[in-house]
């Protein structure tokens, strides 16, 4: 690799020229706030609510934190490592055990091709079905599954500068919907319509009592903060990685944590947590309803649709990114690292994560997978937070951010002890998530017959240390 001084553009292991660098600080802290806010809190509220009870913003406060903390190991790795990959990466370089490394990754982009695949379903059967109600259309799910996976594809293969300009626009649109809902429930509550004592109603009619309750809901909940994976995974497509990261992945987690509390406050205020619950991923058009009951809810109902779109299109950036940072690392085929000549992006994965999320979309029920992607990631942090200690042991010699030990640490316990069965999460969740798991083992399998018995390279796990930085290709 070349370092970042030169702007020489060179080419990888696989003789594939590297990925454009086109995102600088505030396309960053736009693509982290787009993502945190996209379908997590358009279409959680009501399943969180089910969950919980009216205390809807104890999980949500809950998930920022545990998330927080994570964010400080994420940081201090993506700025040893500021390369595509995110924590595939961080645990091929920490533990060097391609079958490990192969997991991850999977379980990781399985996380994004799913999440996309959610944001499709809401897409289909939410808002635009507010939107086309009154025209006497039902959508049909196959056929605006395939138009809405097609057209993130070709913005996706257009380029990482297209992509994150979309995404600035389309954050820009989904706040301020939730500015809509934030104004509508402050409107509602002043006029006397909002209940504050549902805030510290619990639903503890499991085993498990309130403890139970709560971990549950922020098991679900966690599924709404976990953008800052995503944004690692475009370190390498920007520009001054390890300066920039630190101050817009902390930035645009406080907006995003902020804005989900006071939403949940609001909404448990104005509507009993069944109703919210009854609403499923309509949830915040019958608080809008409620809270100003005046307003048009179909123009509500067209920004719902532009951010699902918003967080689709991230996390289908990030997974088909992951792919491609683990082709240059030997962990997938070369194939997947596979760049198109003159548009610079690696179009053999986007090509397949999106053809993965068209048939999530067909073929399972993505609300039950929204809990198992949760389960799974939670999985993944925790081995993170494992990982950044592991690594301490090999200091990089350049300056980057350094986690205080103590947070990492108590990662480690809060993403460990909201992966066990002790949280009250449905069993069926662990039933998917093995499933995907065995998936993960059978194509680890066909890989490891079709690489061969590849050794890894310990010259190329330290690259990074050589050239800190990721290269600027013009």
């Amino acid at each position: 690799m070349a370092d970042n001084v030169t702007g020489a553009t060179v080419a990888h292991s696989h003789g594939q020229p590297e990925l454009k660098k086109a995102i600088g600080p505030k396309l960053l802290l736009f693509f982290v706030v787009g993502d945190i806010l996209g379908t997590g809190i358009y279409a959680l509220v009501g399943s969180v609510a089910g969950r919980v009870g009216g205390a809807l913003w104890l999980p949500f406060l809950g998930a920022f934190i545990v998330a927080f903390l994570t964010a400080f190991s994420y940081l201090e790795l993506v700025g040893k490592y500021p390369g595509a990959g995110g924590a595939a990466l961080y645990t091929h370089r920490a533990f060097g055990v391609q079958f490990l490394t192969f997991m991850v990754t999977f379980t990781v982009m399985s996380s994004g091709v799913t999440s996309a695949a959610s944001a499709a379903k809401a897409f289909s059967d939410t808002y635009l079905k507010q939107v086309v109600e009154g025209l006497g259309w039902v959508p049909s799910l196959p056929l605006v599954a395939l138009l809405f996976v097609a057209g993130l594809g070709i913005i996706n293969f257009r380029g990482v500068g297209e992509s994150v300009k979309a995404n600035v626009v389309l954050t820009c649109i989904e706040l301020s919907g939730l500015l809509i809902i934030i104004g509508a429930g402050v409107w509602g509550v002043s006029q006397g319509k909002g209940d504050a004592s549902r805030l510290t109603e619990i639903h503890a009619g499991g085993s498990g009592g309130a403890l139970v309750a709560v971990t549950a809901a922020v098991s679900l909940a966690f599924f709404a903060m976990v953008g800052f994976e995503d944004s690692v995974n475009m370190a390498e497509e920007t520009k001054d990685p390890v300066k920039v990261f630190p101050k817009a992945m902390l930035t645009g987690m406080a907006v995003a944590g902020t804005l989900y509390v006071v939403i949940a406050t609001l909404s448990s205020m104005l509507v009993p947590a069944a109703d919210l619950a009854a609403a499923k991923s309509g949830a915040l058009l019958k608080v809008l309803g409620v809270g100003a009951p005046g307003f048009p809810l179909i123009i509500f109902a067209v920004i719902g649709l532009l951010a699902v779109i918003n967080s689709a299109l991230i996390n289908m950036l990030m997974a088909s990114r992951l792919l491609y940072g683990m082709a240059n690392e030997r962990v997938l085929p070369s194939v997947f690292a596979t760049v198109h000549p003159t548009r610079r992006t690696p179009w053999v994965s986007i090509v397949f994560s999106s053809l993965l999320a068209y048939l999530l979309v067909v073929s399972v029920d993505v609300s039950t997978l929204g809990g198992t992607t949760s389960l799974l990631l939670l999985a993944v942090f925790t081995l993170t937070n494992v990982a950044v200690l592991v690594l301490r042991r090999r200091p990089a010699e350049h300056e980057h951010f350094k986690a205080p030990t103590w947070a990492p640490v108590l990662g480690i316990v809060l993403c460990g002890y909201l992966a066990t069965p002790f949280t009250g999460r449905p069993t069926i969740e662990f039933v998917i998530a093995g499933v995907l798991l065995a998936v993960g083992v059978l194509l680890w399998v066909v890989n490891f017959l079709f690489v061969g018995k590849q050794r890894l390279d310990p010259t190329h796990l330290d690259d990074s240390r050589e050239h800190p930085h990721s290269p600027d290709v013009r």
